[in-house]
């Protein structure tokens, strides 16, 4: 936005200035949702990231407009109410904002409550930039203390039976892609076809932050690629079942099956339904509905911890995950749970004895 002086003629002829008015640099759009589409657009959002912040914003639209975010099985398919973007300067919701908030992150993780708070901030501070809005009805909401979870990291055991699971092709590769590139989810799934080297197991993506990087695999994602492909030569790898819908962005249909890009969101939704029994061994199957699986994130940081277990070196494993510096790869270097059972193993006092 820019402040626009304003000014008056005083006694005598002469001009003085009176006040300030503020003008919005462009108009402001009809609705939040346009807002949003705005910001992912026009802020420099990673084409990776944007998935992420746009699933974020509009959780965040249903709390603007005072209704509770709908979770679980309800999430799909809903549609987003429709507001002005200027309804986010009510002075009566911030207080309203803060009970909503704070009964969604007694139902989610705290990882993911501040992960959306953040967005929601970045927005609106975009947002307030650009003269749409004054407040920010988020100013008296507090993250949530996240503490460290040592059991990320899933077992040799676990990652052998996950891959034994009767799943359809495409998520046996995508799966099989996270874990022997401990890449993120956001970036594999926006990988075209044009993007894959088959022949040299690597793949071009756009990381974190905007940057063009590689990604490598091994021979489990290499078998499987050729079958995913097919005889397709553009357009996006992973794609849903069904035909795009209308209004698609190009970039996400493919132009030889009119199919769409497989979303995160739709991808979570599969891996942690599938992954319910081998996260919970003990239950019975009829109770699948009331379980909870794994997260997609627990492919890159078993990837890495499994890296760093066998002797992996520090700039090798800054290379894997692509972080900037070592202080982030310390949740990853951590022993997993193999790793610490054969060191307990291996001196116990029992075991010695039989040797």
């Amino acid at each position: 936005m820019t402040i626009e002086p304003v000014t008056e003629l005083g006694a005598g002829g002469a001009l003085r200035l009176r006040r300030a008015r503020i003008v919005p640099l462009s108009a402001p759009p009809s609705s939040y949702t346009a807002a949003v589409e705005r910001y992912l657009t026009g802020s420099g959002i990673a084409k990776s990231s944007a998935r992420i912040y746009r699933i974020s914003l509009t959780t965040w639209g249903w709390m603007f407009a005072s209704e509770p975010a709908p979770t679980g099985p309800a999430r799909r398919g809903a549609k987003p109410p429709v507001l002005p973007v200027t309804a986010i300067g009510d002075p009566a919701l911030p207080e309203l904002l803060a009970e909503l908030a704070a009964a969604r992150a007694d139902e989610m993780d705290a990882d993911t409550v501040n992960r959306e708070l953040s967005i929601a901030r970045k927005a609106i501070g975009w947002w307030q930039r650009q003269g749409w809005i004054d407040g920010d009805p988020t100013i008296g909401i507090e993250r949530r203390p996240a503490p460290p979870d040592r059991t990320k990291a899933l077992s040799e055991n676990q990652i052998a039976a996950l891959w034994r699971l009767d799943v359809g092709l495409r998520e046996k590769t995508f799966w099989k892609l996270l874990y022997e590139s401990a890449a993120r989810a956001d970036e594999v799934l926006c990988l075209n076809v044009e993007d894959v080297y088959p022949q040299d197991k690597r793949g071009r993506i756009t990381a974190k932050g905007g940057a063009t990087e590689w990604i490598h695999w091994q021979s489990g994602t290499a078998q499987l690629l050729p079958r995913l492909i097919a005889r397709r030569a553009r357009g996006p790898l992973f794609l849903t079942d069904r035909k795009a819908p209308a209004g698609t962005p190009t970039l996400d249909v493919c132009p030889e099956t009119g199919r769409a890009r497989l979303s995160y969101r739709r991808a979570e939704e599969i891996f942690e339904e599938d992954t319910r029994l081998l996260a919970n061994p003990l239950a019975s199957p009829e109770d699948i509905e009331d379980l909870d699986g794994w997260t997609l994130h627990r492919l890159r940081h078993s990837a890495l911890t499994h890296d760093a277990e066998g002797g992996t070196s520090t700039p090798m494993l800054l290379a894997r995950s692509r972080h900037a510096s070592v202080r982030s790869l310390e949740r990853y270097a951590r022993p997993g749970v193999d790793a610490v059972a054969r060191h307990v193993a291996e001196r116990d006092p029992a075991a010695r004895r039989k040797r």
